[in-house]
């Protein structure tokens, strides 16, 4: 495939800003705003998760925590319970810790500059660039996924990405492209995630109605689904889990607060162990065993098999696991694994 050709397409810029303004998306409730809180918490909310699901999210969390302030003085465990369910948890442990830097080095007001942004917690080359263009017009390109698609079939630029040199050409090829007037950056960031996210779609386009499409060189080789090229591929692994679903006559659950790295991170959940056996001698006195339909969760980069096994006993008689006994009116508010939580609910 060939490399990019130069010059940079003619007029990009002014034809996204345009485009956005007229038919990109206006009205989602962290647009229209110079808050980098808002902003902030969106882009990190919006990795490896759709817009829809965020929807719910979002004003929540605002509700919950209003300000950065808040949300540093909160227990980690608060923040994972009302995260609960948007999964790739590590995020919201960053959120955390990032808010708390902002007040603890920053004085409660985040830096107006994507370098500086970049030296918190949880907040990459990316994020940074898109706080400081959304809040502070500042010309920095943003480098998502969608981003990557956009920009690749745009320029024809057939490098490996999986390269990490080809992955630096790109993100210079991307600050060639920034408007030149800094006041145009909130619109044409916007303008790139929407046409990501809308119309130059990974396994579909619609060219017809793409605002650059005479400037696409994928499309004038008639072959954009063959950008971008990345050809490493993410190497999967799998994992069997047993789940001791131990309840008592009181109807409470035994949960473990999970260790702070590895599978569910700090957050609430069921006994988790290697074997049936296991999991059997960890609640001798548990009685009446059911096996649960096994099933498997599918994470980024690993594959879960769930065992779960109801028990019933005497509170008395607690687990030979960490963890305590928890109503029922309680565990709905905790931060729970997904999986955990939907067998819980039942």
């Amino acid at each position: 495939m060939p490399e990019t050709l130069t010059p940079l397409p003619a007029g990009f810029s002014r034809c996204m800003v345009d485009w956005q303004r007229q038919h990109g998306r206006q009205s989602l409730p962290w647009q229209n705003t110079q808050d980098p809180y808002r902003v902030w918490l969106s882009e990190i909310m919006l990795q490896q998760t759709q817009v829809t699901t965020v929807l719910d999210y979002f004003p929540r969390f605002l509700g919950r925590f209003a300000d950065v302030a808040a949300l540093a003085d909160a227990q980690q465990d608060d923040v994972l319970a009302l995260w609960s369910g948007l999964g790739y948890y590590s995020r919201a442990r960053n959120l955390h810790k990032c808010a708390q830097e902002v007040m603890g080095r920053f004085g409660g007001v985040f830096p107006r500059r994507a370098e500086d942004l970049q030296t918190l917690p949880g907040i990459g080359r990316s994020t940074a660039a898109a706080i400081a263009a959304f809040c502070f017009q500042e010309r920095s390109a943003i480098l998502d996924g969608n981003v990557k698609r956009v920009l690749t079939r745009v320029l024809g630029y057939g490098q490996d990405l999986a390269v990490s040199k080809n992955e630096r050409a790109l993100w210079s090829l991307a600050q060639d492209l920034l408007p030149e007037q800094a006041s145009d950056m909130p619109r044409y960031t916007q303008a790139l995630m929407d046409l990501g996210a809308t119309v130059c779609l990974p396994r579909k386009v619609q060219c017809d109605v793409c605002p650059v499409s005479d400037l696409c060189r994928a499309r004038g080789q008639g072959e954009p689904l063959a950008y971008p090229v990345k050809t490493r591929k993410i190497k999967r692994s799998s994992v069997t889990l047993w789940l001791l679903w131990a309840v008592n006559t009181q109807g409470q659950v035994w949960l473990q607060k999970r260790p702070d790295t590895g599978i569910w991170a700090g957050l609430f959940s069921l006994p988790v162990f290697d074997s049936e056996g296991d999991l059997r001698a960890a609640w001798a006195d548990g009685q009446e065993p059911q096996y649960i339909q096994p099933w498997k969760h599918v994470l980024t980069h690993r594959d879960l098999h769930l065992h779960p096994v109801l028990m019933t006993g005497s509170a008395q008689n607690a687990p030979d696991a960490e963890g305590q006994w928890v109503d029922a009116a309680v565990w709905p508010g905790m931060g729970l694994p997904a999986p955990v939580r939907a067998l819980l609910a039942g």
